[in-house]
């Protein structure tokens, strides 16, 4: 279903993400302040996408549609722009949904539903969990974040001396919150039923909670001496 989209601040971030949703079908007002930005805006952006103007300001947002806005993306260089806006949409003009982008990592703590942020994103802490979680689970690889982080879509290849390689998937130790989604073997793919024998080099996808994912990747990964 296409969506009514405010992103205020037209730098790196919202231009990329306007043109993101736009080319998947949602309807996108971009707000920018700064002039400096506009050159590369309207090189980038269709016309009717963008609109010059302060989007800390009431009056502003309402030229944008804020009242007709499903969503709500605060993701400018300012942490405290990003969360006056998100406060205003939110507390102002009950926009269902609001995004802020943190610069700082310092100020998280602020961005609550509280102060109007549904979603925060936080840069540097997703960034730096995403870098330890990959370097702790082999060669396992996350495909997919679901539910902010708690699930992951993940793919491992079953490794010839994996503790799972020749067992049948009703033998297998998955670890709690572990569900197997299919097993890619050359070139096709296989419902992982009760019965289905895993092999070397076969490609598990499975989604699991992240406390678990260590273990399903020592499930499936090579043994350790």
């Amino acid at each position: 279903m296409a969506m009514n989209v405010i992103v205020v601040g037209g730098g790196r971030v919202g231009s990329y993400l306007a043109a993101l949703l736009l080319s998947t079908g949602h309807k996108v007002k971009l707000v920018e302040v700064f002039p400096g930005e506009m050159l590369t805006l309207r090189r980038d952006l269709p016309p009717g996408v963008i609109l010059a103007g302060d989007g800390t300001d009431p009056a502003v947002l309402e030229a944008a549609g804020i009242r007709h806005a499903n969503v709500v993306a605060a993701v400018t260089g300012a942490d405290e722009t990003n969360l006056v806006v998100t406060s205003l949409a939110r507390f102002e003009f009950h926009v269902p949904r609001t995004i802020a982008r943190v610069k700082n990592p310092r100020n998280a703590w602020m961005f609550t539903p509280e102060m109007g942020v549904d979603i925060a994103l936080n840069q540097a802490d997703l960034l730096g969990h995403l870098i330890v979680e990959e370097m702790s689970l082999g060669d396992m690889m996350t495909l997919l974040k679901l539910r902010k982080g708690m699930f992951s879509l993940v793919e491992e290849k079953v490794h010839p001396e994996a503790a799972a390689s020749g067992k049948a998937v009703r033998d297998l130790k998955l670890p709690e919150a572990c569900v197997l989604v299919a097993v890619l073997r050359k070139g096709e793919m296989l419902h992982p039923a009760a019965d289905l024998t895993l092999q070397p080099a076969d490609e598990v996808l499975a989604v699991v909670h992240a406390t678990q994912a260590g273990k399903l990747a020592a499930l499936l990964g090579p043994r350790k001496g």
